[in-house]
């Protein structure tokens, strides 16, 4: 992507726990400049996850869910779009519909297997198999921990079908101050598989 190009990106919350991750996902995407548009996909177990782990109350069903997630006063929400995971007919559920990749993040296993085995029953799922289908970036960043042999399995079939996983681990080296400060740069990286390189990330200098 070109440094004067705009793009629109698709962000997926399904119900892993660390809601903290994609609420720093769709932070990080609506301020930079370079993404026109963030169309928004937050499953049902996402958004219980969310109330239980970031204390957004009990009325998670709203339609104003998405900017209580981003937070009052934060940059870029006029530019976020909310999608119903049932609406099988939104502009992301197809190739048609121009999009520079999608983020999961987190993506549960259960969200995992059903992207690595094509059942596209939500929009979640279909979004993702556009992205495979169009070879468009799809990163998944996977959330469990141990993993079982079904787990792997299901992420190598993902990762032959085209998309890039992305464990949920910290990275460490960079020394990160706090949690917030790992979450950002574990959201640069990915974004970074985007074309989209975010300002202040760490980079390993040896």
């Amino acid at each position: 992507m070109a440094d004067s190009e705009q793009c629109a990106v698709t962000l997926a919350i399904t119900g892993a726990s660390g809601a903290a991750l994609g609420r720093c996902a769709l932070a990080m995407l609506a301020a930079d400049a370079r993404v026109r548009r963030v169309d928004l996909v937050v499953s049902a177990h996402a958004r219980r996850v969310a109330r239980e782990e970031l204390g957004l109350g009990e009325d998670v069903a709203g339609p104003d869910f998405p900017l209580r997630l981003l937070g009052a006063g934060a940059a870029g929400a006029a530019k976020i779009v909310s999608h119903d995971p049932a609406n099988i007919g939104a502009s992301i559920a197809s190739g048609s519909y121009p999009t520079a990749g999608m983020v999961v993040a987190p993506c549960s296993m259960g969200t995992l297997a059903a992207i690595a085995h094509g059942l596209s029953d939500n929009l979640i799922e279909r979004a993702a198999d556009v992205c495979l289908k169009e070879r468009r970036p799809l990163l998944l960043a996977a959330r469990e921990t141990p993993l079982s042999l079904v787990h792997l399995r299901n992420m190598v079939a993902a990762t032959e079908a085209g998309a890039r996983i992305f464990p949920v681990i910290p990275a460490f080296y960079d020394r990160a101050a706090d949690l917030q400060a790992s979450l950002r740069q574990f959201v640069a990286r990915m974004l970074a598989h985007l074309g989209l390189p975010q300002e202040g990330a760490f980079h390993w200098q040896g």
